[in-house]
């Protein structure tokens, strides 16, 4: 239901992308809407009525400033409501977040991306999951992350830039193969452990030997080998870029 609201939200920003460059107004916290130019008043009582904050877009800076200020006024004099100011501003849509996206110009189309501050926001509770000191069992840390991942990428499916869900999922991996490799602890284990998936001993040895830190050598041609891609998939972990994947192509 979200994602229906949410692409019906898109599709009415992209029917004037040739337009629109700026976005007007952010009031204070919490869920928003698009709101196109024209019937400025009716729109901003939908506003101040029912949503916390709203997001207006017009064609030019002077056309920004010149809405910004009219209704900054009808708010705090006829509504008798007060504008945030911290929150509130003249700016480019490319500037500006929207419902968790942002948007970028790539050869004069408006592209959707995840906002900096959503990629934040996972990359912490990533960071929870998989602290490297968690004595909580593997299968159970790989179904928290699939349930993350699973309604994550739900929402952002209509995000226009692929590469950055490979790069998390390559971030992912690097995450739970470090909390391996540390859990592995004596350099007897990780020999064990490395030579049991295929990587040649003398490899092996060398790797398990070293004094480098978990971060390091969890990139390392030996741990990669030995958990490789194949490995997470064989353990359940749903990849962001598959789950993006599938539910673009439906």
């Amino acid at each position: 239901m979200r994602n229906r609201v949410l692409q019906r939200a898109f599709e009415r920003l992209e029917l004037h992308e040739g337009k629109l460059s700026r976005v007007v107004l952010r009031g204070r916290g919490g869920g928003n809407t698009a709101l196109l130019p024209g019937a400025v008043g009716n729109t901003v009582r939908l506003c101040a009525g029912r949503l916390p904050y709203c997001n207006l877009y017009v064609q030019s800076a002077r056309a920004g400033e010149r809405v910004m200020n009219s209704v900054k006024q009808f708010i705090e004099k006829k509504l008798k409501l007060k504008v945030n100011e911290r929150k509130s501003a003249v700016a480019r849509a490319t500037k500006r977040k929207f419902l968790g996206y942002s948007f970028l110009k790539r050869n004069g189309k408006i592209l959707r991306r995840i906002a900096e501050r959503s990629l934040e926001r996972l990359t912490e509770k990533v960071r929870r999951l998989t602290r490297r000191t968690s004595a909580e069992a593997l299968p159970s840390i790989l179904e928290r992350l699939n349930r993350l991942v699973n309604g994550w990428v739900g929402y952002y499916q209509l995000a226009d830039t692929p590469s950055v869900f490979k790069e998390l999922d390559e971030w992912l991996r690097h995450r739970l193969r470090q909390l391996l490799w540390k859990r592995w602890k004596r350099p007897k284990t990780r020999y064990r452990e490395l030579v049991a998936r295929g990587v040649p001993p003398t490899t092996a040895r060398e790797a398990a030997g070293s004094g480098k830190g978990p971060w390091r050598l969890s990139a390392s041609p030996p741990v990669h080998q030995a958990l490789n891609n194949a490995y997470w998939r064989t353990q359940g972990l749903m990849g962001f870029s598959d789950r993006y994947q599938r539910l673009r192509s439906t």
